[in-house]
C-alpha cells in the first residue's frame, strides 16, 4: 500500500497531538481512519471540518475514496477564524 503523508496545521495539529506522521493506506479516506485509531472523538470532529489539499490539490469528499497508486501528501486545514462574514455598514 502506498504512504499517505498526514501534515497537521492548527487545531488539526492540536488534535493529532502531531505536526505530521505517516500511514500506509489505500486511499486518503482510509488513511484518516487509521490516523484515528486510539485518538478521542476530537480529532474525527475536526477532521470532518478540515479541507483537504492532495498534493497541493483540494480533494472533495468523493475523492477521498480513490485507490491510490502511489505515495501522496495530504494538507489536513481547519477552517480558519475571520473574515467570512458580510461587510459591515
Amino acid at each position: 500500500m502506498p504512504s499517505v503523508h498526514l501534515h497537521y496545521w492548527a487545531g488539526a495539529r492540536a488534535a493529532a497531538g502531531t505536526v505530521s506522521e505517516v500511514v500506509e493506506a489505500g486511499s486518503v479516506r482510509q488513511a484518516l481512519e487509521l490516523a484515528g485509531t486510539g485518538r478521542d472523538a476530537r480529532f474525527a470532529r475536526v477532521v470532518a471540518a478540515c479541507s483537504l489539499l492532495v498534493d497541493g490539490l483540494a480533494a472533495r469528499d468523493a475523492e477521498l475514496d480513490a485507490p491510490l497508486d502511489r505515495p501522496v501528501r495530504v494538507e489536513v486545514l481547519p477552517p480558519f477564524a475571520g473574515g467570512s462574514g458580510p461587510p459591515r455598514v
